[in-house]
Formats: C-alpha cells, sequence, structure tokens
C-alpha cells in the first residue's frame, strides 16, 4: 500500500514538491524510517530528537491542510493510514 501511494505521488513530484500533500508524505516515510531505526537502537537520543522534530512539523502541516481544506485531509489520512478512525 505505501508502495503504491509512493508511485501516485512520484508521477506528480516534479510538480508538487512543496504541497502539504507531498510534504506529509516525506515526513511520513521518514518517522517510519526512524521508528524502525529507533527500535535497534533506543540509545539514539539524537534520532529521537529528531524523530520528535519531524512529528512536529507533520502534525502542524496536517493541522493547517485540515483547515483549509478538510477533504484533502481527509483523503490524505486515509491514504497514508496515519491516524486511526474513531469508531462510536
Amino acid at each position: 500500500m505505501i508502495k503504491n501511494t509512493f508511485i501516485s505521488f512520484q508521477e506528480k513530484k516534479e510538480e508538487s514538491r512543496g504541497s502539504v500533500e507531498f510534504q506529509v508524505f516525506s515526513f511520513t516515510n521518514k518517522i517510519r524510517r526512524l521508528t524502525s531505526h529507533l527500535e535497534l537502537h533506543r540509545k539514539d537520543y539524537l534520532s529521537q530528537r529528531g524523530l520528535r522534530k519531524i512529528l512536529g512539523k507533520r502534525q502542524r502541516l496536517l493541522a493547517y491542510l485540515s483547515k483549509k481544506n478538510r477533504v484533502r485531509y481527509k483523503e490524505l489520512i486515509n491514504q497514508l493510514s496515519i491516524r486511526e478512525l474513531k469508531t462510536r
């Protein structure tokens, strides 16, 4: 699923590098990579700090996108599966 998402983003890469969706996508890839690194190296505090900074950047971008365009925000969240759906 992630690979298909990456391919669809790669097709638009040249024209949309600055878009919020592409930035969130690249931050998500970095977060997943750092998370797997930290599972092996638990005491790598510099990487932990970098992970927290990237998480904050992604959170701010998602907050911006949810204010500006709720439909694009929901599509991106579902596509990357980074939020859990709330069930009532």
